[in-house]
């Protein structure tokens, strides 16, 4: 651990102030503990990339977590113990990283929004802003990854439509630029992000609205391209929304109801989590659960994979 010098803020200083929202507070206490989390990593998984990912995933998670923090001076051995569990999960299972300790557990989305877990302070802003200015496949990941119930590798790689390797490698460089952003303490002003996150759940609301009316198609014409190109479970490939739209409107005459579980919106991509209940009398018509990957072009969603979070009996299917 670096000792702080003389004048320097304490731990618990810069812990509060993280938690306040200060990312670069949150990024001299990586940038003054880097050392002694690497030596965690290494003295657990050895030396090598392994390790470096390692930290960048205890980055992220801190950077996520810190308004959990109860006991600001102890910041210091939880960052040691964030570190450890990410060590200790690759150890067990390379292609799963589902962290379960409850101090540390990663962002898995059982909120309605997303952004929720970031409200209480402005380094919310700060995550968005630096995310956009990733690439759309690295920013796709980390957002599925860390605020969606899509965040296993293979769920992702299936959402992706990618091989589980090009998840890891995506999520590793993905990682490393953001972290490299927060230890550069990110003290520049950043868009609220807030807006786009609300305008796309309004769209997402409206489309359900409009579907449980029998209309889809009136909603999704006023921000889905004509020429969409849409795919989904076993290969399916659409070009338009009108697919979709008789999807949807088999899905209400078959008794299925649907309801928007989480939104998640960064420059010219969104994610809709959408929770389904079958009809009482076929219990097993639809998965649970589906997550809507969309490609935006200036707001209008030029491409949208489904991917269905857990199947439901393989003969029935669901448009959602």
């Amino acid at each position: 651990m670096a000792i702080p010098r003389a004048g320097d803020p304490t731990d618990a200083e810069m812990a509060r102030a993280a938690q306040a929202g200060d990312a670069g507070a949150l990024g001299g206490l990586l940038v003054r503990h880097r050392p002694a989390l690497l030596a965690v990593a290494i003295s657990l998984v050895g030396y090598g990339p392994d390790a470096e990912d390692a930290v960048q995933e205890a980055s992220m998670i801190a950077l996520s977590r810190i308004g959990s923090l109860r006991d600001p001076a102890a910041v210091a051995p939880w960052l040691r113990a964030v570190v450890r569990n990410v060590c200790r999960t690759q150890r067990r299972s390379p292609a799963h990283v589902p962290l379960d300790d409850r101090h540390v557990a990663l962002l898995r989305s059982a909120e309605p929004d997303p952004l929720e877990r970031l409200e209480r302070h402005a380094t919310r802003d700060w995550v968005w802003q630096a995310m956009a200015e990733l690439s759309s496949p690295l920013r796709l990941v980390l957002m599925l990854r860390y605020f969606s119930g899509v965040s296993t590798y293979q769920d992702i790689a299936a959402t992706c439509g990618v091989p589980v390797g090009t998840v890891r490698s995506r999520l590793s460089e993905a990682r490393g630029k953001l972290t490299r952003a927060l230890l550069a303490t990110a003290d520049t002003a950043h868009d609220d992000v807030r807006k786009a996150n609300e305008e796309s759940r309004r769209q997402a609301e409206e489309l359900l609205a409009a579907t449980r009316r029998g209309e889809p198609g009136s909603a999704l014409a006023t921000s889905w391209l004509p020429t969409v190109a849409l795919s989904g479970p076993g290969g399916i490939r659409s070009e338009g929304y009108g697919l979709l739209a008789r999807g949807l409107e088999q899905d209400v005459r078959d008794g299925v109801s649907h309801h928007v579980a989480n939104v998640i919106a960064s420059g010219d991509l969104a994610v809709w989590e959408v929770t389904m209940q079958s009809p009482p009398d076929d219990p097993f018509h639809c998965p649970p659960g589906a997550a809507w990957v969309m490609h935006l072009r200036s707001g209008w969603v030029r491409q949208g994979r489904l991917f269905h979070t857990r199947r439901g009996h393989p003969e029935h299917t669901c448009a959602a």
